[in-house]
């Protein structure tokens, strides 16, 4: 029994029984609808029941996706990533990223995915709940079962939290169509309590760590390391001291008062995730920094901490974010402000006049995670249907007046940079040749070391410990030296983290939630975005930055706004403020 239990079931399968799941336009929390399949026959036999619960899984990454948002008839035009000052949309055709980028979101237009695959998968994990105990399967496995199901009950709720700041907590409920069910917003602390104690009673009945079948299943790992995820976002000035106003009901926005203790539960949620010793960064010292890119090549490693499970030879960021000349399209494309945040190799930033910038050879001597992170003119990359590496021309020759080659700028990219982050070097797109196994990673634990050293910081000050954890991350990353100038103030140390974080975790749906929760993004926000022209005359090379877009922020624009069609359904559902 344990082993159909580990044994992922064909995707094709999930789907087929995760419609029991879904719910139809008509409701809030709609009644599971149903082909010839019903609760008793899905749950009677165990490898339906198995199915239902890797059904759940299926979703854990729609908020992270590359390919989230779309324009036209679901063309990808970019994620989060996009809706950041990370990068710029594929199309200027309409689309929720756009809107975020030019400040013109509104309840209409934002996408609704958030609401409804978060609240469709936590009434399938109540469906879940319910029926296992008469499911024909071990004890043992339906005691892990039940606390996987409660860490994606917690899972779904913290990105409604980050979304929206408090929803309705349904508990254990599974509404029908003819029940009233309530719409009226939890506060964001009632919400914070009860994902937190749901992933301290999950944790106790799951292993420290899941390997073989089971990796990138909930563990007692994922369970801390989501603890801390949400403990720091609830300590964060966006809602540590409710900084919103505007709704009837102000503490659904945040905590009323501020409470310097909240960073320390933060601080120790994150240590508790190092203290079990059970993850690495991982380190590859053949070439300065390579192990920051080659992690996200590996379908296994002690990195990753809650994975997504892509399917075994895939090439999905490639069909994304490689440039033309290799079939890729689509992707969102890095920006200048996002490649300046990197330091040099020495670690001093490229604004340092003792760094050895030099704007005429802005790539020179830089951060190696530089290079993993975006593909610039001149990027080695490997071919389609052949061997060996060829540079990205990205440089701007024209004739009559157009760029040439298809990689050029203004041409296949309107930033002069494509995207590199998480692609492995020896895939190309859309070649069945060059692929990889890559999984994503939607928890590592150079997230949990940066959250330690945030919270520690903002509680008790730039410690030992919060240097040695911001300095881990920039030894693996090939800094020389990789420490930190001495004796930082707690300020100094802040912007150090921040910005380590922005490069570190950059394209892991981080920053746009970062400058939202330390509420910062009417200042990130609100800029004229640029890229870089390069211009090639024999062997004379010029560079130049250009503007892309003007962006604009406002300050409703920090929450997402609850879709009008359900704040429609129900006088109790209030809408965020600026909405």
């Amino acid at each position: 029994m344990k082993k159909i239990y580990f044994q992922f079931v064909a995707y094709s399968f999930f789907l087929l029984l995760f419609l029991m799941a879904s719910c139809k336009k008509d409701g809030f929390l709609g009644q599971t609808t149903t082909s010839n399949l019903t609760e008793e026959t899905v749950f009677k036999d165990s490898a339906n029941t198995v199915g239902f619960l890797a059904g759940i899984y299926a979703n854990v990454n729609f908020s992270f996706a590359a390919n989230r948002f779309t324009y036209g008839f679901g063309t990808p035009n970019g994620g989060l990533d996009a809706a950041s000052d990370e990068a710029e949309v594929f199309n200027s055709g309409g689309s929720t990223a756009l809107a975020w980028e030019t400040g013109t979101i509104n309840a209409a237009v934002a996408t609704d995915d958030a609401y409804r695959k978060s609240y469709t998968n936590i009434r399938a994990v109540n469906q879940l709940l319910k029926n296992l105990p008469k499911s024909p399967i071990n004890t043992f496995t339906k005691t892990q079962m039940k606390a996987e199901a409660r860490f994606l009950r917690a899972w779904y709720y913290a990105i409604l939290l980050k979304h929206y700041g408090g929803i309705h907590l349904v508990g254990d409920s599974i509404y029908n169509y003819t029940d009233k069910i309530p719409a009226a917003r939890n506060t964001y602390e009632q919400c914070v309590n009860y994902i937190v104690a749901e992933l301290d009673a999950a944790a106790q009945d799951l292993p420290t760590t899941q390997t073989g079948v089971g990796y990138g299943r909930a563990s007692k790992g994922a369970c801390l390391a989501l603890k801390a995820r949400v403990l720091l976002y609830a300590a964060s000035p966006l809602f540590n001291g409710q900084r919103l106003s505007g709704t009837k009901n102000a503490d659904v926005l945040g905590y009323p008062s501020e409470n310097k203790e909240r960073w320390k539960a933060a601080r120790d949620a994150a240590s508790a995730v190092i203290s079990l010793n059970a993850y690495t960064l991982y380190t590859d010292n053949s070439t300065p920094g390579i192990g920051f890119q080659t992690v996200f090549t590996m379908r296994f490693n002690t990195e990753y901490i809650f994975p997504y499970m892509s399917g075994t030879g895939n090439v999905d960021l490639e069909n994304l974010y490689q440039p033309p000349s290799r079939t890729g399209q689509y992707g969102a494309f890095p920006l200048q402000g996002l490649v300046d945040a990197f330091p040099m190799k020495n670690g001093k930033a490229i604004t340092d006049a003792t760094s050895g910038y030099n704007p005429q050879d802005p790539y020179a001597g830089r951060d190696p995670r530089l290079d993993f992170t975006v593909i610039r003119d001149q990027t080695l990359l490997q071919n389609r249907l052949q061997s060996g590496l060829s540079p990205v021309n990205i440089y701007q020759g024209t004739f009559n007046g157009v760029p040439t080659g298809p990689d050029a700028v203004h041409r296949g990219t309107v930033t002069g940079y494509y995207g590199n982050k998480m692609l492995a070097p020896s895939a190309v797109a859309n070649d069945f040749i060059h692929r990889t196994d890559r999984v994503l990673p939607l928890i590592r634990y150079s997230e949990i070391l940066l959250s330690y050293a945030e919270a520690a910081n903002e509680y008790e000050g730039p410690t030992n410990l919060v240097y040695a954890a911001v300095e881990a991350i920039r030894q693996r990353a090939g800094l020389s030296p990789y420490q930190l100038p001495v004796g930082l103030s707690q300020a100094d140390m802040r912007q150090a983290i921040r910005n380590e974080r922005r490069i570190e975790l950059a394209f892991e749906e981080q920053r746009f939630w970062d400058v939202r929760r330390w509420k910062i993004a009417d200042a990130t926000d609100n800029i004229q975005t640029t890229g870089m022209e390069v211009n090639r005359t024999g062997t004379a090379v010029t560079y130049t930055i250009f503007p892309v877009r003007k962006r604009n922020f406002r300050t409703a624009m920090y929450l997402w706004p609850i879709p009008q069609s359900e704040v429609a359904k129900s006088a109790e559902l209030i809408q965020n403020p600026g909405y």
